[in-house]
């Protein structure tokens, strides 16, 4: 296999991964948001962290404070971190539908992230697909009277945290070691807090909601390490482009498995961002379309 299907296969498993967490995060309802996102950021930092041990590579864990990107890396560990919570309030508080919302929108701003930051090309088709996508977003937000904040939170700190992972030159494990430890102090600090205020942390738990909660840095930690793993083979806007994947399956979980309201107003702001998807989409086949012209073409020369 290709570094390049390899690459596509990577960010496609963990965005099937993504699109189905909604169900995991439902199962821990005797927890809220923030603890789960503490949990979250503690046991995925252990995950990665046997992984590093079982590889024998802790040495080189601790010489990442002398590594020219660990300024990326640390600000990379906060940018996920708030898209994490974020999430896991919008999925715990019924608005998995603003989440995938949030998502459909990530890919466009990612495209447009490329093409501003790292100078991809943006032809006239991409650069429709954008401003149909803003016009979904500004068609919420005036029918609504408010931003929609959970969706703006999650594109912008997503295609954030994608721009960071494809800047920055570090190993995909050593990387995610270091994000998760850059907050790791945050996390465990609140649990503590929570605790000698009286507050339970583990004690009220059944055995299966435990399970799940202790199990959270693996649900986290697999499918961040895939697309951090498929970011630094393919390009920027091929990412975009994938990752309409996990929204679709969260979208339908909202409205199918939880009953989440979907209005009129929603309903047209999508059909914009499906339609700059389906744009989007047909510019990316005439560019490998030409692509492999131009391949062909030079072989057979």
């Amino acid at each position: 296999m290709s570094n390049e299907k390899k690459g596509i296969s990577a960010i496609f498993t963990s965005l099937l991964i993504w699109g189905f967490l909604p169900i995991y995060w439902k199962q821990i309802v005797n927890v809220t948001p923030v603890q789960i996102l503490a949990n979250r950021i503690i046991w995925s930092f252990v995950f990665v962290f046997v992984i590093i041990l079982w590889q024998r590579r802790w040495q080189e864990f601790f010489s990442l404070k002398r590594d020219k990107n660990v300024l990326y890396l640390i600000i990379s560990g906060f940018v996920i971190s708030l898209n994490w919570g974020t999430f896991i309030y919008a999925v715990n508080t019924g608005h998995i539908v603003d989440a995938s919302l949030g998502y459909y929108i990530n890919p466009l701003l990612t495209i447009l992230l490329g093409a501003i930051v790292l100078k991809e090309k943006l032809t006239g088709l991409q650069i429709m697909a954008v401003i149909l996508a803003a016009g979904g977003v500004g068609v919420i937000t005036l029918s609504y009277g408010s931003v929609p904040y959970i969706a703006i939170i999650l594109a912008v700190s997503f295609s954030t945290y994608s721009l960071l992972k494809r800047m920055v030159k570090t190993e995909v494990v050593m990387g995610l070691a270091a994000e998760t430890f850059a907050v790791l102090p945050l996390a465990a600090g609140f649990l503590i807090y929570v605790r000698l205020n009286g507050q339970p942390v583990y004690g009220h738990l059944g055995l299966v909601e435990l399970l799940f909660l202790l199990g959270s840095g693996i649900a986290t930690a697999v499918p961040l390490l895939l697309f951090s793993y498929g970011t630094k083979i393919i390009s920027l806007t091929t990412v975009g482009f994938l990752q309409y994947l996990s929204p679709t399956i969260s979208l339908f979980l909202g409205i199918f498995l939880y009953h989440e309201p979907f209005t009129f107003i929603e309903g047209i702001t999508f059909l914009l961002i499906w339609a700059a998807l389906i744009i989007y989409s047909i510019s990316q086949v005439k560019e490998y379309s030409k692509h492999k012209k131009i391949d062909e073409g030079g072989t057979v020369g």
